[in-house]
């Protein structure tokens, strides 16, 4: 693997667990695609550093498991502004 990419996908992790950022908002905050956010911690960062992968796993499986929640919370925000 090109060093670049293991220091990024280093990068990614500790803005994750620093942030407790999603993968879109860390997408977003570095600039490239969710695909490439996600491949980076959970295949690369395997290799690179196992300790960080698992810290990040967890935070992206906290994520996951209230993501629904979210979802409603923003439709419920987008019609409250729609008809108010």
């Amino acid at each position: 693997m090109k060093g670049y990419i293991e220091e990024r996908a280093v990068s990614l992790a500790n803005y994750i667990i620093e942030n407790n950022a999603t993968v879109r908002q860390t997408a977003k905050e570095f600039g490239i695609s969710k695909s490439t956010v996600h491949k980076d911690v959970t295949e690369r960062l395997d290799v690179v550093n196992p300790a960080l992968a698992k810290k990040t796993r967890s935070v992206l499986d906290v994520n996951k498991s209230e993501r629904h929640i979210r979802g409603g919370l923003a439709t419920k925000e987008k019609y409250l502004h729609k008809n108010g």
